[in-house]
């Protein structure tokens, strides 16, 4: 006999909600890729045909293509390289100067939290101080190498990792505090197990920021005295009215700039794999 065909039901063609989660998840990773791809592509196809060139009335000498640019990157490309490394080691040692000092400020505020915030307001101000008034007087201090660079990072970047991870190390849960003082734990293990685990998210983010603004104070520092780096070809080649590598250099430090955000955003999803913004990406 021929056996009969058994109609599937509903409940058996439906997917599985574990695999519509992830077909969820595998469409917003699409789109969070492909729409800033797409815009980019946008905006340099406008570039490449004197779009704007047309809107804000510009010449080419004025506002190069971006073939022009990357054909003098190409024509460059030592020169580009190692200027990069310079100014790279001025933006990471200055970075991670500055945001060390700015952590350890908070953490010693966040022990007498009455002073210490009166400390981070104080530390706070840094950033009203023009960075074209900070960066001779740091170049007057420290000379015309890395290091002066490196100082005046140092002070764009303390201040941003200070009120972050102050606010993290502060703001806890008081019924966690509760819960931690109830196992007879001391001030020196809450802020351990505690304190400084809630503020690590919070740390990540003031470290991203300062990754990426870091450029701006080597860039500048570059333009008053020194004698490599790409904020001192970005400056010597405006005034050689070479502007297809003076583009380079801007677009090469954007590109610096992306690159080590990322690297910043790779490490904390290794090191906080647990917080909630890590597991929604």
């Amino acid at each position: 006999m021929k056996e009969m065909a058994v109609p599937q039901s509903a409940d058996n063609i439906r997917p599985k909600p574990a695999a519509l989660k992830k077909g969820r998840a595998l469409k917003s990773k699409r789109s969070a890729y492909l729409l800033p791809s797409g815009f980019g592509v946008l905006f340099l196809l406008i570039w490449q045909l004197k779009g704007f060139h047309k809107v804000f009335h510009l010449e080419q000498y004025q506002l190069p293509i971006p073939s022009s640019i990357a054909v003098s990157i190409r024509e460059n490309v030592d020169v580009l390289w190692s200027y990069s490394l310079y100014t790279g080691s001025e933006i990471v040692g200055g970075c991670l100067a500055g945001s060390l000092f700015g952590l350890i400020a908070a953490v010693a505020a966040s022990f007498f939290p009455r002073t210490g915030r009166g400390g981070i307001t104080l530390m706070a101000s840094l950033n009203a101080v023009p960075i074209v008034a900070l960066a001779p007087v740091m170049n007057n201090w420290f000379g015309d190498g890395v290091a002066s660079k490196m100082a005046i990072v140092s002070v764009m970047t303390m201040a941003t990792m200070a009120v972050s991870a102050f606010k993290g190390l502060r703001s806890i849960d008081p019924t966690s505090i509760e819960l931690m003082n109830s196992y007879a734990a001391g001030k020196f293990q809450i802020f351990a197990k505690l304190r400084f685990r809630s503020a690590l998210p919070h740390v990540f983010t003031a470290l991203k920021i300062n990754m990426s603004t870091s450029i701006i104070g080597a860039i500048v520092g570059e333009f008053f005295i020194s004698s490599r780096g790409l904020g001192y070809l970005l400056s010597d080649q405006i005034k050689l009215a070479n502007m297809p590598l003076a583009w380079s250099c801007i677009v090469i430090a954007a590109l610096l700039g992306i690159i080590l955000y990322y690297i910043v955003q790779v490490i904390e999803r290794l090191v906080i794999p647990w917080h909630i913004a890590q597991r929604k990406q």
